[in-house]
């Protein structure tokens, strides 16, 4: 966010942009080794539904784009407008899932529709933070807990092998709902989505400059770092979604990497990722996590670089915002600092292109640390982000006046992913990471 988490997914904003160019690419990572079934005919941009924003398809991430919109305009205190909660919700299919876009939401969905956990995930953290949508986001996470792997996490098509961000995603969506994500364990396996995230994480074997990455999932066996899965990991491992506690730049929480002795680190952890998924576990995994991203930025100029083949000397503008979240939601607001101020003088002409999810999940970024959304590096991306839709009701959410949600954004606040799965395998993640949950009461 989970996403450009996350985020999200996610993590899947700029990656669904992406996806949208690359054709056969689009489809989500979990596709890789199996054949997408046909999406349904998406709309010209000149015929988009109304209420939707952004002016290009929706094919591969109408869910995942308003999803973020909307709540980003809730987190500055907006009140979406309700042709646009009315678009999100009349995506959502009768079994509570959702997929990226159905052209004729009159129709119920077939067989063949593209459930996605991303964009369903993306929809309940939206929808929870919004309020007033309980059925919808009961019915959603009910879905999502009928497609759980058996390792305990999620693929972002039922049926494929668990990765790192849609899992996270879904673990957002899980505290976004009230759910305890450490109690919703497979029905065959009995694990929990910690469980199956811990597994991704590279540990003590894994060479000295890759500790503490995660792997979006293995591949013939094996963990590579990505910074993506890496990103979402470390807000899904805290039960973070898209929407993390501000963390000013006076908050100096240490960034500690894994500490490994005699070929085990601090998780207990046999260098594959099998440790314990306990809430200290995770926390150290987090740290872990966030330490890697460290050093990823300090390496490369206080950004991300992207993973698209051809591209892979350019900056990824999107992971470099879910690490700024990454990073917010373990308490490493001065080291959040310097990718933010790289994104304030960087993002802007990249959130032009890519549109409402881009937008949003800089919103979400400034949030994170405090910072005002308004004046963003000379861009007031609140305002951008309502000129790709429909304009917010007017006046301030209900029950938030304007001098609270200064306070909040000051200091403390509500707690956010992906990442997302789509277009991951092309390295244009877009945020994970959403969450308008109350808090972590219940890991």
């Amino acid at each position: 966010m989970a996403p450009s988490f996350a985020v999200l997914a996610r993590r899947a904003a700029a990656a669904l942009a992406t996806a949208a160019v690359l054709g056969a690419a689009a489809a989500p990572a979990a596709f890789a080794d199996s054949a997408a079934p046909a999406a349904a005919p998406s709309p010209s941009p000149a015929k988009l539904p109304a209420g939707l924003y952004g002016a290009t398809s929706p094919e591969y991430d109408g869910v995942w784009r308003q999803s973020l919109a909307l709540l980003a305009q809730d987190t500055v205190g907006l009140r979406p407008a309700a042709s646009a909660v009315d678009w999100l919700t009349g995506q959502q299919c009768a079994d509570g899932s959702f997929a990226a876009f159905r052209a004729d939401p009159a129709k119920p969905c077939a067989a063949k529709t593209m459930r996605d956990t991303n964009q369903t995930g993306a929809a309940v953290q939206a929808l929870a933070a919004l309020g007033g949508h309980g059925d919808a986001v009961k019915k959603a996470v009910g879905w999502l807990k009928s497609v759980q792997n058996k390792d305990g996490g999620w693929s972002s098509m039922a049926g494929s092998a668990s990765d790192a961000n849609s899992t996270s995603v879904v673990i957002g969506a899980l505290v976004a709902a009230g759910e305890k994500p450490a109690a919703v364990t497979s029905e065959e396996g009995g694990k929990s989505p910690f469980d199956a995230l811990l597994t991704f994480q590279l540990g003590c074997r894994a060479k000295s400059a890759e500790r503490g990455a995660f792997a979006f999932q293995p591949k013939d066996g094996a963990l590579a770092p990505n910074a993506d899965a890496t990103a979402a990991a470390a807000l899904g491992a805290l039960g973070e979604g898209f929407v993390v506690t501000p963390a000013g730049k006076d908050t100096v929480t240490p960034v500690r990497p894994l500490t490994c002795k005699d070929g085990a680190d601090s998780q207990g952890d046999d260098g594959k990722g099998k440790g314990s998924a306990d809430a200290g576990a995770r926390k150290v995994a987090a740290g872990g996590a966030d330490a890697y991203l460290v050093a990823q930025l300090d390496a490369n100029g206080q950004h991300l670089l992207s993973a698209m083949p051809g591209a892979e000397d350019q900056p990824d503008v999107g992971n470099t915002a879910d690490t700024v979240l990454a990073l917010a939601a373990g308490a490493h607001g001065a080291a959040a600092q310097k990718p933010l101020k790289w994104l304030e003088q960087h993002a802007a002409d990249w959130a032009k292109q890519n549109g409402p999810a881009a937008y949003a999940q800089l919103v979400l970024a400034a949030h994170a640390t405090g910072t005002d959304p308004r004046a963003f590096g000379g861009t007031d991306l609140v305002a951008a982000l309502n000129a790709t839709g429909p304009a917010p009701a007017a006046g301030q959410k209900q029950g938030k006046s304007a001098d609270a949600k200064d306070t909040e954004d000051s200091g403390s606040g509500m707690g956010i992913w992906w990442v997302v799965g789509v277009g991951l395998a092309v390295g244009a993640g877009i945020g994970f990471l959403l969450s308008g949950r109350k808090k972590k009461n219940a890991l």
